[in-house]
């Protein structure tokens, strides 16, 4: 007969009960040991991602107070709040209930405030954490579908922030609304019967508030939240992506486990940033709705400025001209369709596109199909950094042209010439930002070559016995010579057969671009090139002064 008798963990205190409890029954002690033993590299840029995070759980918390007060209604009545200057003024509910967050409910315009700026930092932080992401090659294999989820992410962003700051009904957001109708009504066959359905009738109709209301508190966040886990769930798959250096490989990642180092480090940023955007609420206003009044689709109104994540598309349509040099006004089989509006959204359309692209037309072009771990510094991918610093112009300067208004007012000049001078930079400034950023990195490439050869300069003279007079260099450390010699050595790749011995048109063209990605380029510095570099500083060394030697070697 066996004596043996099974032993079970009895915890002694009254959480440990609970977590044994819950263990026993859903099994869930083997997931969180081996998530809190994931490895996670410590890096500034990286935070960016944790920001975005952070500031879209800031936005559940005060969305789901806003939503308990806002009325979601176009119905007209009169304003009896306690802001006295719109006594007596017809508005919509939505408006008045606005209104009455901001002036009547205790806590209620600093969490309309909360909100507003929790929304402009996190479309920043997912946008610079996208930059990122493409500037260091972090989108390669096997994370080209995580950077899709990133796109979505950020497109996603772009339809909360403006369903956002629509729902109060106020001119600002009604001079949206109306060039977000446009647009719509530009679109050919369709566009009438989009505008209708989601306004429910003639601009401005009366369910636009309500439908916008539903998308903003229930789709949009439910698609957010989703991309999120996904994008969290694939990081954890693939691992964490890291900077080289030495003693980080493709097989490895170089950091912190998230238990406990990370997860404390993670849990006091997330207050830093709620205590930021705390403070950003309580001593800045932003969106002062009761200074532009309930909105009126009746007067003309300029002056009207979107936030800078939605800036692009009205930019894109002030830059576009009226009826210069045709009228864009272009009527098929009796429909008209009025290109000055639609032409403009087709660049939008192709950056999109081209962004979501990247990583399968950059594996086409180096015909690199490894999976990377190992990020690249911008300066060793030229083609790469320029083609973004060039589409970051190219939406920098939409931007800036849907302020050319108040650009011309406040600085005194001519409304025309900001245009025309925007309307240049429209097409110049890309060309010039990827010139410009392609001939910096390919020189810093080179500077990093000489250093690491011949090492960092001291600004020291020294005389050799024989007369000569050399500069004393100091020789670079392991780590920070690990980390200029390793880059990637892209090179022109030529056009090759397939199978049967024939090369084909589409690869043609995939050398010509090859070409232009790396005909331009710096070679890495070889083994054989540092032995060199090494050997010539050790006769320096005999020859130098003993104060010079330690440095030359």
């Amino acid at each position: 007969m066996s004596t043996s008798t099974d032993y079970e963990y009895k915890p002694q205190t009254g959480t440990g009960r609970i977590a044994n409890f819950v263990d026993t029954r859903v099994g869930m002690s083997p997931i969180v040991k081996e998530f809190g033993r994931k490895i996670f590299p410590d890096h500034w840029s990286f935070m960016f991602g944790e920001v975005a995070l952070y500031t879209f759980v800031i936005l559940l918390l005060s969305g789901t107070f806003l939503a308990l007060w806002f009325e979601p209604s176009m119905a007209a009545l009169e304003y009896e709040g306690s802001y006295v200057p719109m006594q007596g003024v017809e508005m919509s509910a939505a408006y008045a209930s606005t209104l009455d967050i901001s002036f009547d409910i205790r806590g209620g315009l600093f969490l309309r405030q909360i909100h507003h700026w929790s929304a402009l930092v996190f479309a920043a932080a997912v946008a610079v954490h996208m930059l990122r992401v493409f500037f260091t090659g972090a989108f390669r294999r096997p994370r080209e579908l995580n950077w899709l989820v990133g796109v979505g992410l950020f497109l996603l962003t772009i339809v909360a922030g403006f369903s956002g700051y629509s729902l109060p009904d106020d001119v600002l957001s009604g001079n949206g609304l109306r060039i977000a109708d446009a647009i719509l009504k530009a679109i050919p066959l369709v566009g009438a019967y989009l505008s209708m359905f989601l306004f429910g009738g003639e601009f401005p109709g009366h369910d636009i508030i309500a439908r916008l209301y539903i998308i903003h508190v229930l789709l949009i966040p439910a698609a957010i939240l989703g991309l999120i886990v996904v994008h969290l769930f694939m990081v954890v798959v693939h691992k964490h992506t890291q900077f080289p250096g030495p003693g980080r490989t493709e097989n490895n990642v170089v950091g912190f486990p998230v238990g406990p180092v990370y997860a404390a480090k993670a849990g006091g940023f997330f207050f830093i940033v709620f205590g930021i955007m705390a403070l950003m609420a309580a001593t800045t206003t932003i969106n002062a709705i009761w200074n532009y009044g309930p909105y009126d689709p009746s007067p003309v109104q300029a002056g009207s400025q979107p936030d800078w994540y939605m800036g692009f598309t009205d930019g894109a349509v002030r830059l576009m001209p009226g009826t210069w040099p045709f009228n864009w006004e272009w009527t098929f089989w009796g429909m008209s369709i009025p290109m000055n509006v639609l032409l403009p959204m087709v660049p939008i359309m192709i950056l999109f596109a081209l962004m979501a692209a990247w990583p399968w037309i950059e594996r086409w072009v180096t015909k690199d199909d490894r999976e990377h771990h190992i990020l690249d510094r911008p300066r060793n991918a030229p083609f790469r950094t320029a083609m973004g610093v060039a589409g970051v112009a190219f939406y920098t300067v939409m931007l800036v042209a849907a302020s050319g208004d108040l650009i011309a007012t406040h600085f005194n000049v001519s409304l025309n010439d900001v245009i025309y001078w925007l309307r240049a930079a429209y097409f110049i400034a890309p060309i010039l930002g990827f010139i410009i950023t392609r001939r910096i990195c390919l020189a810093l490439q080179r500077k990093d070559r000489e250093i690491v050869l011949h090492g960092r300069e001291t600004g020291r003279v020294q005389q050799l016995p024989h007369g000569e007079f050399i500069e004393v260099h100091e020789p670079l450390d392991e780590y920070k010579r690990y980390r200029l010699v390793s880059m990637p050595d892209y090179k022109v790749l030529p056009a090759q057969p397939n199978g049967k011995g024939k090369i084909t048109g589409a690869e043609k063209v995939r050398e010509r671009v090859s070409r232009f990605f790396f005909e331009d380029r710096v070679a890495p510095v070889t083994p054989a090139e540092l032995e060199a570099a090494h050997h010539h500083h050790e006769a320096e060394a005999v020859t130098a002064g003993p104060q010079d030697r330690e440095l030359v070697r």
